[in-house]
């Protein structure tokens, strides 16, 4: 009898919890999933850069570098609609190092495998504190749902020496 009760009680409980809910819920996936791939010589590590959804480096070797994505939804919420990977990357590239003194940057090289779009290039400053030439790898990717930008780095003087690994890198990506 008892259990007869609580059954009643249980299914009375629920059918009211239900009856007085006002609204449907939607659902929504968070967050988003790509793939990199990075040389053995590199580990994932943080610090390097907030915004990055993987961050990497080689203390060893003097190379860091990290991958930022933004959904083409994500973007277009903040009003910022794109309408092709040249019009984002100018728009990133013009700012990139923009104070920096001895600041260079290269012509973009452009380039498609299968649906995903890549631009490249070299980008290089003097640092004051380091008292050194930096050099960047700037890449920026364009999949269906996203863009984004992979930034690798290291000395001036190691440019030749890890260009080839931070474009194996940058073209690794796939989502």
């Amino acid at each position: 009898m008892k259990k007869t009760i609580s059954l009643v009680v249980l299914v009375l409980v629920l059918f009211t919890t239900t009856l007085l809910s006002q609204n449907k819920l939607n659902e929504y996936k968070v967050g988003h999933t790509f793939k990199i791939s990075l040389p053995e010589y590199m580990s994932k590590t943080s610090g390097l850069n907030t915004s990055a959804a993987i961050q990497y480096k080689s203390s060893v070797k003097d190379v860091y570098g990290f991958a930022i994505s933004d959904t083409k939804e994500d973007l277009l919420l903040s009003e910022m609609k794109f309408s092709s990977i040249n019009e984002f990357y100018e728009s990133f590239i013009i700012t990139f190092l923009k104070d920096e003194e001895k600041r260079t940057v290269s012509a973009s090289k452009s380039k498609k495998i299968g649906e995903t779009n890549f631009i490249e290039s070299d980008a290089s400053y003097f640092d004051k504190e380091a008292k050194i030439e930096i050099f960047y790898l700037v890449g920026i990717v364009e999949t269906k749902t996203s863009f984004y930008k992979v930034i690798s780095w290291s000395t001036l003087d190691n440019k030749d020496k890890f260009k080839a690994d931070f474009q194996r890198i940058l073209y690794s990506l796939k989502d």
